[in-house]
């Protein structure tokens, strides 16, 4: 049997909430090198090594999803508890959460096809929002 250590409590720096507050206040997945520009044009001194971290130590506590987009960047966005999935524009990058009854359903109905129990997904869309031209 293996002994696990208690997770170290994160500190709560300038940093950290600058980063949280930046991702509380846009609808679209950013990346790391993103929220960097954002957070130093808003005249944050703020490195990117911190901001990479910062992302990733929220998506695990739970408190933004990150999603690998189709160039294989990670990037994250502050989103409602629950299950839900997302529909992305390709273009600007604008996110909108979704409820998808039918496709909870079909994928349950598959995994009990096959012989799963207690199966989960992820769903992303992509496409272009009525705000974004062809």
């Amino acid at each position: 049997m293996t002994s696990q250590t208690p997770a170290t409590p994160v500190r709560d720096t300038r940093q950290r909430r600058a980063v949280r507050e930046l991702m509380a206040s846009t609808d679209a997945f950013r990346t790391a090198q993103q929220v960097h520009d954002d957070l130093r044009a808003a005249g944050e001194s703020v490195g990117l090594a911190t901001v990479y971290r910062t992302l990733q130590s929220l998506a695990e506590a739970g408190e933004v999803d990150a999603l690998r987009q189709p160039e294989g960047e990670m990037a994250y966005r502050r989103c409602s508890d629950g299950h839900h999935h997302h529909l992305i524009c390709r273009n600007c990058g604008r996110t909108v959460e979704i409820s998808a009854t039918e496709v909870e359903r079909w994928a349950e109905r598959v995994a009990s096809q096959h012989g799963f129990r207690d199966a989960g997904h992820e769903l992303e869309m992509f496409g272009l929002c009525d705000r974004c031209p062809d």
